[in-house]
């Protein structure tokens, strides 16, 4: 069932980006960022008042809090930088870059997270970089 969840995650981030790419032709990509932050907010709240789980707000330890914190400032670190980016470059570029961040989630899995290096997550990983210096240079 995750791979279902993953496959719906990467249609719907495709299609962000071409949306946003329309979306901040003459806008500043600051403020653009900013009210694609609210409509998620108000939509991520939306699900979680419709499932019932705003009751597990109080079983939150510190570390989940500090960590979801931390989480949350490198989201709006990524969307400020993948804005500006596609508001300037060409998107079919911008795009498979920002994606880069898979190689970048490989590897600190490894490092912090202790998960199996294995062969096929190892040639993955080469493929996406080797994909990735294509498209820069």
């Amino acid at each position: 069932m995750w791979a279902l969840f993953a496959l719906f995650s990467a249609l719907f981030a495709a299609l962000t980006s071409i949306l946003a790419k329309v979306g901040i032709e003459n806008v500043n990509s600051n403020l653009a960022t900013a009210i694609r932050t609210i409509v998620v907010l108000v939509f991520a709240w939306a699900i979680v008042f419709a499932t019932g789980a705003q009751g597990e707000l109080t079983g939150l330890s510190r570390r989940n809090l500090l960590f979801l914190i931390l989480s949350g400032i490198a989201t709006g670190l990524s969307w400020l930088f993948y804005f500006r980016a596609l508001q300037t470059g060409p998107a079919s570029r911008v795009i498979p870059i920002d994606k880069f961040s898979v190689v970048f989630g490989m590897i600190m899995a490894f490092i912090v997270l202790k998960e199996t290096l294995t062969i096929k997550t190892v040639i993955g990983g080469v493929l996406i970089t080797i994909g990735t210096f294509v498209l820069i240079l």
